[in-house]
């Protein structure tokens, strides 16, 4: 008998975060905190490189850790006591380790509690064969890197063996490389009955998963109104209680601090996506583009359900490779002409080093970047007067080789004494280069693809339903807002009329724009078009002239939650740890964008 509703808890963003939220999930008598299960989702794709080189030098790792020692070994008697049960991709690319470790605890506690374990995401012992095929890479049209330079190589597998595990009974079921929101959904297919062909109810749970995917930033972090979230050492993680029509509710445990509200949940909807009218997922292709989001009560927010697509044929596979070595370092300047000196210091770091190269007869740097970035903390309050007299001097360089790449930061501590006065830092042992490794997505026909789900000794193979080709764009976009008449004008920065969050897949980003009230969505559509992001973000998008620019830039309207998402292609410089940057993963460009001035009428006055 199916339930008409699953509360679950989102307590796990990335591998490193904090692991409080466990506990105010399991240790609370309010009903506000009460959950069925709780879900975790550990991997990325620089994840999945670092955990399969830790299994390379030892066997018997490469899984998120975290998830044996500070989830379950400090809760496990409270788990097995509540009755709330854990889904998590943990197993990153030896999920059987993981397992194995977590039925240990279990033993050693004697509890009893089932775990499933669900393999055959990893194909990293195909890698030869698949370089065979050469498959292109499927945003940029590349070749297949070079077997011997792969780390990992995963198909991104979907909810429905996660659903049949909790079937068999499972307590905890550990995945290896499932998509983000797939934990979540395979908790609603199990619970709430739903089926392959129940379109629209796989969309809304995946939007859930998607809401709960990173913990915090539902409920005050990362948020446009910062300050609104309290103090964020107690914040809350957040709890979704989603109904068998796919509807669900945001909430977060009482006597915590955070946010819970229209702003939070639309700026987590729109984090990381791309078209979001064909949001691909294994199970089902997404369109979030009518999702209204309204506020129920304090922190208690309501989202109504998606609309669903029939699910693609075939797993986006990624392959992260190595590529070389990125190097650099950060130390700081203060004083007079601060930004000016920091400049100068690190021109003539790189300029003495490719010297250095070029004597040596050895390949120069293949890329470089400097970046300055000040705030007078040195100076207190007395001097401050507007004008920056303390820099961070960031300096970092690519080579294909890690000895070559080191005498970048020789030469950067070589020039200590030579540099213009208020060189500073704090200081340590000097940094060392560290293997760059990209990103390769390609496609794998899912009949390609055979799943094992493990669950106390008892394995069975999984095969998902094949799927559908997948028709490009095959929505129509909305018409945008109609645009009022204005006479006379005034200009507002767009913080004023919006909330904004940004993120990154791959080398792309995205900036979701959400309109503090429907009434300013028009002024926001008609001012901040694909000509401005060109204009705003020129200096990041890799292209040669406007038109190239231009060409990487798309924009997307959400009249459900009067938002709008704009995609740009090239701007990371290689994203995540394949770049350079600052901000590899463009998680502050929508702070860019909020200081864009938007024309409004001159009697223009904002709602609350």
């Amino acid at each position: 008998m199916t339930k008409k509703s699953v509360r679950i808890g989102g307590a796990c963003g990335y591998w490193g975060e904090s692991p409080i939220a466990t506990p105010q999930f399991l240790t609370s008598d309010t009903q506000s905190a009460s959950v069925d299960y709780i879900v975790y989702d550990y991997l990325a794709e620089i994840t999945m490189s670092i955990l399969a080189r830790a299994k390379a030098k030892k066997p018997d790792s490469g899984y998120a850790t975290d998830f044996i020692t500070s989830v379950l070994k400090p809760n496990l008697l409270d788990i097995s006591k509540s009755g709330v049960k854990l889904v998590s991709n943990a197993g990153g690319v030896n999920p059987d380790a993981c397992g194995e470790a977590a039925r240990a605890l279990i033993k050693e506690l004697g509890l009893d509690l089932k775990v499933a374990v669900i393999t055959g995401d990893n194909i990293l012992d195909r890698a030869e064969n698949i370089s065979k095929s050469n498959p292109k890479e499927m945003f940029t049209g590349e070749g297949f890197p070079d077997p011997d330079k792969i780390a990992s190589i995963n198909t991104y597998i979907g909810a429905f063996p996660i659903a049949k595990a909790l079937d068999e009974g499972a307590d905890i079921v550990i995945t290896g490389r499932c998509v983000d929101s797939a934990v979540t959904l395979g908790i609603c297919i199990h619970e709430l009955g739903w089926q392959p062909h129940d379109f629209n109810a796989l969309a809304s749970g995946s939007l859930a998963g998607h809401i709960l995917e990173c913990g915090p930033q539902a409920t005050g972090g990362n948020f446009t109104d910062w300050e609104l979230a309290g103090n964020i050492a107690n914040i809350g993680y957040p709890i979704a209680k989603i109904h068998a029509d796919g509807s669900f509710e945001i909430s977060k445990p009482e006597n915590t601090s955070g946010l819970v509200s229209v702003g939070t949940i639309s700026e987590q909807m729109l984090y990381e996506i791309a078209n979001p009218q064909s949001y691909m997922l294994p199970d089902v292709i997404c369109d979030f583009s009518e999702v209204s989001i309204t506020q129920k009560s304090k922190d208690i927010v309501h989202v109504s359900p998606a609309k669903g697509l029939p699910a693609p044929d075939s797993y986006k596979t990624c392959v992260t490779f190595s590529d070389g070595y990125r190097t650099g370092m950060t130390l700081t300047h203060y004083g007079f002409d601060a930004a000016q000196k920091a400049r100068k210091f690190a021109n003539a770091a790189l300029e003495r080093a490719s010297a250095t190269l070029q004597q040596l007869n050895m390949q120069n740097f293949t890329e470089t970047s400097i970046e300055i970035i000040g705030d007078d903390s040195q100076y207190g309050d007395f001097y401050n007067d507007g004008t920056p007299r303390e820099v961070v001097t960031k300096i970092a360089a690519k080579h294909p080789t890690m000895f070559e790449g080191g005498i970048l930061l020789k030469e950067i501590a070589g020039l200590g004494l030579a540099s213009a006065p208020g060189l500073s830092g704090f200081q340590g042992a000097r940094p060392k280069p560290s293997p760059l490794v990209r990103l390769f997505s390609y496609l794998t026909p899912k009949q390609d693809i055979t799943l094992k789900i493990e669950c106390d000794g008892i394995t069975q193979e999984w095969r998902d339903s094949p799927g559908t080709p997948f028709i490009k764009n095959p929505v129509k976009r909305h018409a945008p807002p109609a645009m009022p008449a204005m006479d006379e004008t005034k200009q507002l920065p767009l913080i004023e009329l919006a909330w904004g969050r940004s993120g990154d897949k791959g080398n792309k980003a995205n900036i979701g724009i959400i309109a503090r009230h429907p009434d300013y969505l028009p002024f926001i559509w008609n001012e901040i078009d694909e000509e401005v992001i060109a204009q705003r973000f020129a200096h990041f998008i890799e292209g040669a002239n406007k038109q190239e620019i231009l060409g990487k830039i798309e924009r997307y309207y959400l009249p459900g939650s009067n938002a709008i998402n704009y995609v740009i292609d090239d701007i990371l410089g290689g994203g995540g740890v394949a770049s350079i940057r600052n901000d590899p993963q463009g998680k502050g460009y929508a702070q860019i964008l909020l200081a864009h001035p938007v024309c409004v009428p001159a009697n223009f006055s904002t709602k609350s």
